[in-house]
């Protein structure tokens, strides 16, 4: 399973589309506090529509009780000074728990953190006058870069809510 893990985000629609992403790929969310805002936010609920009915996630006061509640678990870390990009990673084994993390917007993951394993620090090319991309962007980019590698097996290759031959179906005008 992925789990995603934002470490402080500070900006509810942003944690409103990463809980959207992650109920749509079937991703377990972690976020770790403390947090600027609160977590029934109207801006995190108009970001998460009716994608956030039923969704559950996990809060964690901070990042040693993230670690404590889920067994020290071997993180991958996405920040602006990774060495490699996600694809340079195998991710491929569907069966195993895929923790990745993403800092708050404003700073990222704290250094004291990144430099515990530096051979798991990954950054998303971008052009080099460029310092960053919007967080939940890179969530949604890296879950699906994970999700590529696993051939998307937990997903569905059609359309489910108005039929795989819904194109068909539609006349010319819609």
């Amino acid at each position: 399973m992925i789990h995603i893990v934002l470490f402080q985000p500070e900006k509810p629609m942003n944690t409103g589309n990463i809980m959207r992403t992650c109920k749509a790929t079937g991703s377990k969310l972690h976020i770790i506090g403390p947090l600027t805002y609160q977590i029934d936010d109207k801006g995190l609920q108009r970001a998460g529509m009716d994608y956030l009915i039923g969704f559950e996630f996990s809060y964690y006061e901070n990042y040693e009780e993230f670690l404590q509640k889920n067994n020290n678990p071997t993180i991958h870390f996405i920040t602006r000074y990774g060495f490699k990009a996600p694809s340079e990673g195998d991710f491929s084994d569907f069966n195993s728990d895929i923790y990745v993390m993403f800092g708050k917007e404003s700073t990222g993951i704290p250094k004291k953190i990144l430099k515990s394993d530096l051979s798991r620090c990954y950054r998303l090319p971008m052009v080099e006058d460029a310092r960053s991309l919007n967080l939940s962007n890179c969530v949604a980019i890296v879950t699906y870069e994970i999700l590529r590698q696993q051939d998307y097996i937990s997903l569905s290759r059609k359309e489910v809510i108005k039929g795989e031959d819904f194109l068909l179906r539609v006349n010319n005008d819609g």
